[in-house]
């Protein structure tokens, strides 16, 4: 996301007096929490305290009952059923009439189903990894007012979503994968490779090789091109 996309976004503490935020970083990379919370987590300057990292969603779902941040940076695609999964487990805390915890997805993924699974999790907003560091500070102090924050391109998703008041129709065949591996499929089904899925996603080719070998199997498909022409009838790539 460039600077543009955000240029909205209020500079914390330019409202009069310093402003401050708990905050509760879930993603399975350990070193890009590291390096988030080297960007935003120097409370001296951006007010921004990072009280709680979490690897998988059992960790983060534990991490923020215990502390009770008034915001999550949830990454979507988590061990243990993904950042949906965090949400649904923490639905109370986000409806609490005091202090409720709201979630901002953080993620590398820029694909629609993501984005709406999020929201319709209850997510205030959805921003992906390429966010400047400045940026996502004011996106996280945006949330923690309640705003809902995205880049235009992901508000469009969600917008197209949300403008029928008849749900969408449920793909039966789609809800079958988990998160991993619809980002897997999608990748597969864009002309990746298997070494350049897996550098991108950060995980073994052989993992790799066991996501596509799931997804053949759930989706009863035979091969990577058939599997192709699936995701692209469904809008997918």
């Amino acid at each position: 996301m460039s600077e543009h996309e955000e240029s909205q976004a209020v500079e914390p503490g330019s409202e009069g007096g310093s402003r401050h935020v708990r905050v509760v970083l879930v993603d399975d990379h350990r070193m890009f929490r590291t390096g988030v919370q080297a960007e935003i987590g120097r409370t001296d300057v951006t007010g921004v305290e990072v009280v709680g990292e979490a690897a998988d969603v059992d960790q983060a779902v534990t991490v923020i009952t215990a502390t009770r941040p008034e915001v999550v940076l949830l990454d979507v695609h988590l061990p243990g059923g993904g950042g949906v999964e965090v949400l649904r487990r923490c639905a109370s805390l986000m409806s609490a009439a005091e202090n409720p915890v709201r979630f901002l997805a953080l993620s590398v993924s820029d694909a629609a189903e993501d984005v709406i699974g999020v929201i319709r999790g209850g997510a205030r907003g959805y921003v992906t990894k390429t966010i400047t560091g400045t940026d996502l500070v004011n996106s996280v102090f945006r949330v923690q007012d309640g705003d809902a924050v995205f880049s235009p391109r992901l508000a469009g998703f969600v917008l197209d979503a949300f403008a029928s008041t008849d749900a969408p129709p449920v793909d039966e065949d789609l809800d079958r994968l988990t998160q991993r591996e619809r980002e897997v499929l999608r990748l597969i089904a864009r002309g990746y490779a298997y070494k350049e899925i897996a550098k991108q996603l950060f995980i073994s080719v052989k993992t790799v090789e066991s996501h596509v070998s799931a997804v053949l199997r759930k989706l009863q498909l035979s091969n990577r091109h058939e599997l192709t022409r699936w995701a692209t009838a469904r809008r997918l790539v």
